[in-house]
Order: structure tokens, then C-alpha cells, then sequence
């Protein structure tokens, strides 16, 4: 019997990573009884390896579970800063919002970026405090900071530990109080929005959605009103939170369409599903993502270039932030140019190809987009990623850098270590807003280039782990910045180059050649490695030549003949070094470029 429209409750988990979403999510498991407690394990919808091995929620989870004769459709969402936009997709597929805050740490960074996502939604927040059994708690505290926060009474709060289970059902009672049922007409022709998606080998792409008005079974014939692409529907089903096929999808409803389609780009998060020959209006979709940080990736084997590629097209069906377009290099041979939201995203993206794929990778220094303002031109500046896109450095007027917002959430025992460190960002103090007697909020602008590194480990490192930051685009500025090469026996190695603030280009150029110095086998003749900025070379070392011994098979006779062998090898390298060109092996790539 058909579910009605006004029991359905639609909400999500948002909060700061490792603030207990997953945890909580496995109470309501229980609760509801939507998996058997023999089937049961921990971080249960963090169903990839990687997830559980990090212990963070990487992809968004849908799961549908039963309560009080009613449906609960719950999506889980990741924490991290580098997937805000699953947070995105996952708000605007749900009514309200579960704004889970830890008792120990606080409200951080990305709790405020989520509440700001969530309230541009117009959700309903349920605000709750996890891990109040610690004995370091600060509920009281953290009480006032949501308080403050949300302009709330105190009784609206709802205190709990995740972890033990106590509290966790006043929660679902409040989702069914407070949350209004969805919006939407069965009557009106059948309108879908894709959150999400995946790829089977036999049911094609399987294209998550929230089923804003009418209804979809198999058999029915759809279109993408974006791309344009026709189908037949295979199957329906809901996550239990394993696949589980129904008879028919209704509004409000949350599920899953199998759509038989083999060509993945064809059914694109954010489309709306309607029938063939429908006059239905597509919905509004998502903001797209901007990648913030490029990196290359070419396989180290060049026979898994095709696997590669097909490997991407289908990462990026259950991941629309990624972006990549192929590219190839002398050293490297093909590959592809990927664009990401941030390190950690770059991170997971390698980790899944090697594991889930098998592949190996070589993967080029991440970098960020630059705007190039050519001399005496009136267009607007050419955006780029890469150096080998600067054609000719001496056209060029100036090169813009991109500049972050960037807040960042601590106690007030260590400001003073903060912005020291923030100091070595090359950028602007902004203001310093006292979120409660003893927590603050640092605003500081700063180059993006700055801050994708290694900053995050620096702050976590200097404040103990209870530091957080969150980040947004604020536009971009000129800076001193010039592009870094390295040459090997006098020929420049694309792979190696950057763009690079003038300030830190010696002590980068530096390091490098010093950890080529380690790796580039010794050829037959000594090489030269160099670090150059436009002609100028401010760094150097060299490889002496790998020695062979000519006369080793001598035994006695006139010194001369030795003599007359070394000469010959002599002149035979220098030689090999006006003619050859250095070999270098892939290995050599993947030791400076990988991560």
C-alpha cells in the first residue's frame, strides 16, 4: 500500500566533520529497525573502504527507514570543506536539517558554512548537541554558542550521545513535530530532481532523486529535460539502505530510477526527469562547482590511458564536482587535466583510482587558476591552470592570483600562535569576532595558493587539533608570481614547472633540483639540473658521470694503452653529451609528483 504524501519526512545530517553524523545515523538505524542488529557495524552507511578507513563521510547516503507509520527519508552528508557540494545537492532534496554540533569542540568552520547553506534552502533546523557523555563536555557552552547562533530558546535544543544511543530518539520525534510533510501535486505530471547518481553495468546509469510532483514506475518512458536524452525506466526502488525495487516512485517520495542509459553524460546531476512528451517545467538544479585546485594525472603505464578515461567518466557520474579534459606531455605522454574542490578531494579522487581501478598514477603539483592579462589588450584576461598554457611570458601585462575568504574557529588560548601563522599566508587580517568567553573567529584574507598545501596540517599541528577552517572565493588579485622550470641537461621537463610567487621561487627552485639530484639515475656523462626563472638560472646541482671501467680487463703491459682507452672514453662522452638526450624514466616522475 502506497506510503501518504503527508507522512513523509525528508531531512539530512549537517555538520563539522568528525562531530558524530555517522554515528548518529547508525542509532536511527537501530531504531527504526531498518537493518537487523546482526548485519549491523559501525559508520554503516559509509559504505566505501576509503570512508572507513579515513573515518569520514566522503559521498552523500540516502536511506529510508519506517517510523511510527510513517517514512523517514534521511541523507547523510560529508563534513569536510572540500564537499560542500554534496552537502548542497543533499539540502535541496529534504525539507530540514539535523545541525549536529560536539559538545567538546563546539560550533566550527564548516557548522557555519552548512547552517548557511541550509538556511539559503529554507530548511528547518533541528539544532542538537552530540557526545554530552564526554567528561570534557562543554554542553552549557556550546548551548549558549547555538543559541547565539540560531536566535533560538534554549528548550529547542536537544541534547544527546550519538554513541550510547540516549536522547537519539527525541530526535526523530521532532523531525516528525517540527517537519512540515513535502511539498508537491501527484496529480501534475511527473517532475524529478537528480541529486545524485551511479553506474551499473546492466541497468546503466541509476540516477538518485526526490520525486517533486507525479509518479514513475518501470516501463514509463522518460526524458532529461536537460540533456535532452530518452529512455525507457528499467526499475524503481528505494534505499533500505541497500537497493530495493518498488512498484512505483510518488511525490515526496526519495529513490532511486534506473535509467538504462550507457552514456554517462547524458544524465546529469541537477536534471530533471519528466515523461516523454510531458510539458513539464524543469526545476531549478544546482549552482555549479568551481574547481579550485588542478592537478594532471597521467596513468604510469601508457597502455592504461583508455582505462583511465573511462575511469574518470565514471567517477564523475557519482561525483559532478570533478571536472577533466585530456591533455598530453613529452615526459608523461597522455593524460588528463582534473580539476578539484580542494586537496582532500584530489586525494580521494587518486586513492579511488588506485584502489577501485587498479590503476598507477603519476599525478603533476597541484596548482590553482591564474587570470593572464595580455600587453595593450582590451578582452577579458585568459584563465589558466597551467604553465605550459603561458605561451610567451614577455606578452604578458600581469598575472592574477585567486584570493580566499577565510574564517577560521579556535580557542582563545591560542590566538597568538594563529596569527603568526596566518602571517605567513601573504595576506590581509581582517577581524577577530569572540564567539563566546573562551572561542573565536578569525577572518583573514589570503592567496588560495597559500592555504591548499599543507596549511590545514599546519593549523591542526599548532593548536592540538582544535582549530577548524572553512573557505570561500573572494575574486582575484595581481600578483608578483613567475613561472618556475626545471631543465635537465639544459632541456626544460614541462612536468616539473609551476607557477610560483617570486618570494618563495628560489627556495622551491632549490629543493627540487636537490631531490632530482637523489633520484635521476647517473648517466653515462654528467648532467646538469637547473632551476630557471624566464632565462635566469637560481638553482643548480649536478650528477656526475656513471664511471665505466674501460681497462678492467688490462693485465700489465705499457701504461699507454690505458691512457690511450680513457681518452677514447672521453671524448666518446662529451660526445654523447652534444648529442644524446637524457633518458628519464617514469619512476623519476612519480617520486617528484606524487603525493
Amino acid at each position: 500500500m502506497p506510503i501518504s504524501q503527508s507522512n513523509i519526512r525528508n531531512f539530512c545530517i549537517i555538520s563539522h566533520i568528525d562531530h558524530g553524523k555517522s554515528t548518529l545515523a547508525d542509532r536511527f538505524l537501530e531504531l527504526t529497525g531498518t537493518v537487523e542488529k546482526r548485519k549491523m557495524q559501525e559508520q554503516f552507511l559509509d559504505m566505501m573502504e576509503l570512508e572507513r578507513e579515513k573515518g569520514i563521510t566522503i559521498k552523500l547516503q540516502p536511506v529510508r527507514m519506517e517510523y511510527r507509520g510513517g517514512v523517514l527519508n534521511l541523507i547523510d552528508t560529508p563534513g569536510h570543506v572540500d564537499f560542500t557540494y554534496e552537502v548542497s545537492r543533499s539540502l535541496a532534496a529534504v525539507e530540514s536539517a539535523i545541525l549536529l554540533v560536539d559538545a567538546s569542540q563546539g560550533v566550527q568552520a564548516q557548522t557555519l558554512a552548512n547552517l548557511h547553506l541550509a538556511r539559503e534552502q529554507g530548511l528547518v533546523i533541528i539544532p542538537v548537541i552530540n557526545k554530552i557523555d564526554l567528561p570534557y563536555a562543554r554542553i552549557r557552552e556550546t548551548a549558549n554558542e547555538m543559541e547565539q547562533l540560531l536566535g533560538i530558546n534554549p528548550g529547542d535544543i536537544l541534547k544527546i550521545s550519538a554513541k550510547k544511543g540516549s536522547g537519539v530518539e527525541e530526535i526523530l520525534k521532532a523531525i516528525v513535530e517540527r517537519v512540515p510533510a513535502p511539498q508537491g501535486d501527484l496529480t501534475k505530471p511527473l517532475r524529478a530532481l537528480i541529486f545524485d547518481s551511479d553506474y551499473d553495468d546492466f541497468k546503466g546509469v541509476i540516477a538518485y532523486v526526490r520525486i517533486v510532483d507525479g509518479e514513475v514506475k518501470a516501463g514509463d518512458r522518460i526524458l532529461m529535460l536537460a540533456s535532452g536524452a530518452e529512455a525507457e525506466t528499467l526499475e524503481v526502488g528505494i534505499f533500505k539502505p541497500n537497493s530495493v525495487k518498488t512498484e512505483r516512485l510518488r511525490t515526496g517520495e526519495i529513490g532511486y530510477i534506473a535509467t538504462g542509459l550507457k552514456d554517462i553524460g547524458r544524465c546529469r546531476v541537477g536534471d530533471t526527469i519528466a515523461l516523454s512528451k510531458s510539458s513539464a517545467k524543469p526545476l531549478a538544479g544546482y549552482k555549479e562547482p568551481k574547481p579550485v585546485v588542478f592537478a594532471s594525472f597521467y596513468p604510469a603505464d601508457s597502455g592504461d590511458y583508455d582505462l583511465l578515461k573511462e575511469s574518470l567518466g565514471k567517477l564523475k557520474l557519482s561525483d559532478a564536482s570533478l571536472k577533466y579534459e585530456p591533455e598530453s606531455s613529452e615526459g608523461l605522454g597522455r593524460g588528463f587535466r582534473c580539476g578539484f574542490l580542494g586537496m582532500l578531494h584530489l586525494e580521494i579522487i587518486s586513492e579511488r583510482l588506485k584502489r577501485e581501478k587498479n590503476l598507477d598514477l603519476v599525478i603533476t603539483f597541484p596548482s590553482v587558476n591564474y587570470q593572464v592579462v595580455a600587453k595593450g589588450k582590451t578582452q577579458s584576461p585568459v584563465l589558466i591552470s597551467s604553465p605550459s598554457d603561458l605561451s610567451d611570458l614577455s606578452q604578458v601585462e600581469e598575472i592574477r592570483e585567486p584570493w580566499v575568504a577565510l574564517e577560521v574557529i579556535s580557542p582563545l588560548q591560542y590566538l597568538g600562535i594563529l596569527l603568526k601563522l596566518l602571517e605567513t599566508l601573504r595576506g590581509e587580517y581582517q577581524d577577530t569576532v569572540y564567539l563566546s568567553a573562551d572561542r573565536i573567529l578569525i577572518k583573514y584574507r589570503a592567496p588560495l595558493n597559500e592555504i591548499i598545501a599543507d596549511f590545514y596540517d599546519r593549523l591542526k599541528n599548532i593548536t592540538s587539533g582544535y582549530a577548524s577552517m572553512n573557505y570561500e572565493m573572494s575574486g582575484y588579485r595581481p600578483g608578483d608570481l613567475v613561472e618556475l622550470d626545471i631543465l635537465i641537461a639544459g632541456e626544460k621537463v614541462e612536468a616539473f614547472s609551476k607557477i610560483i610567487h617570486r618570494q618563495r621561487a628560489a627556495a622551491e627552485g632549490r629543493a627540487l633540483v636537490k631531490k632530482l639530484k637523489e633520484i635521476v639515475p647517473p648517466q653515462l656523462f654528467a648532467v646538469s639540473l637547473q632551476a630557471a626563472i624566464g632565462g635566469k638560472i637560481i638553482a643548480r646541482e649536478d650528477i656526475r658521470a656513471l664511471r665505466k671501467d674501460v681497462t678492467g680487463y688490462l693485465y700489465g703491459g705499457d701504461v699507454t694503452r690505458k691512457k690511450k682507452l680513457l681518452e677514447k672514453q672521453k671524448k666518446g662522452k662529451k660526445k654523447m653529451k652534444r648529442l644524446g638526450k637524457i633518458n628519464i624514466p617514469s619512476e623519476v616522475f612519480l617520486k617528484v609528483l606524487k603525493k
